[in-house]
């Protein structure tokens, strides 16, 4: 892990990195990118003059690295890097100022993890009654027009 902790270089006091300080880094970082995946983070974040800082402008460009495949694999909220990417932006910058903007794209994002979960969940459970090897659930199923109905003998 200590190979994926950047590029290995304590900028502030212009030494290299322990092992164990890129270990911390690394954790700092990660659990950073993921907090961006939440937009009342980032409204937060604007409401204190955060995206105004060229500074941490700076640092956001910085941790675009977390798109690399090497570094994404750690991430369990992906769609932090979809706010990444729109946070290069600085309109997209102003706009989460506005608590309204925020709540929306907040609703937004539960509206896609719904349609998603469902969806997934549509998916994995079909292949499994249509893919039954028994000849008896096929046939109840064609019969019943696609409803599981016990038949009584």
């Amino acid at each position: 892990m200590a190979a994926l902790a950047g590029k290995g270089w304590n900028y502030v006091a212009g030494v290299p990195e322990t092992e164990e300080q890129q270990k911390y880094r690394f954790q700092v970082e990660l659990e950073f990118v993921q907090c961006l995946g939440n937009p009342n983070y980032l409204n937060f974040l604007a409401q204190r003059g955060y995206f105004k800082d060229s500074t941490f402008i700076n640092y956001l460009k910085y941790l675009l690295y977390w798109k690399e495949a090497e570094y994404a694999k750690f991430l369990k909220y992906p769609m932090c890097l979809y706010f990444l990417d729109l946070l290069q932006y600085e309109h997209f910058r102003r706009e989460l100022v506005n608590a309204q903007c925020s709540k929306f794209i907040d609703d937004q994002q539960i509206l896609l993890w719904q349609h998603y979960t469902r969806r997934r969940n549509r998916l994995l459970n079909t292949p499994a009654v249509n893919g039954s090897m028994d000849p008896n659930v096929n046939n109840q199923m064609s019969q019943s027009n696609g409803h599981m109905n016990s038949k009584i003998t």
